[in-house]
């Protein structure tokens, strides 16, 4: 797994952690305090707030455990895959356009990074140059045929 997710997922993970633990607790004693719980609205937006954070942990845990099992030496060498940048030709729009495949938490389309879940993503992984990958979108199907491919190994990442 990149370093720098790693270590982006690792500070979210404290920051709710710490809010979990200090934070939350202290605002929930002060909603307690004025009273009458039924009709507290600082009490109820605290415990929503607590829950929120508890399972935004939850889900953040299992994304690190996730992407520490990727193995990279199951991404293809000749083939796009996670970390490949790939240059297609869009049948569709007549240009051509380069993409790189990366993590959900990596994306920016403006910048060319597209999510290997993405429509785009899914449909050029395991692609090779010459070959051609249909993509289901909302205005229709677009056709990519790749052109040139450069794998997440000849990139050095």
């Amino acid at each position: 797994m990149p370093e720098h997710i790693k270590k982006m997922l690792q500070e979210e993970i404290n920051t709710l952690e710490h809010e979990l633990s200090h934070e939350l607790p202290r605002e929930l004693k002060r909603a307690v305090a004025l009273g009458d719980l039924s009709e507290n609205a600082e009490y109820h937006m605290a415990k929503q707030r607590q829950e929120f954070v508890k399972a935004r942990l939850r889900q953040l845990g299992r994304r690190l455990a996730d992407l520490s099992l990727i193995n990279m030496n199951n991404i293809p060498r000749d083939k796009v895959g996670l970390g490949s940048t790939v240059r297609v030709y869009d049948n569709t729009k007549n240009e051509e356009v380069e993409y790189q495949l990366v993590t959900s938490e990596e994306f920016d389309v403006n910048a060319g990074k597209i999510s290997t879940t993405s429509p785009i993503g899914r449909a050029l992984l395991n692609k090779k140059v010459g070959d051609c990958a249909v993509v289901d979108t909302p205005n229709g199907k677009r056709e990519l045929e790749v052109l040139s491919l450069v794998t997440i190994h000849e990139n050095g990442q």
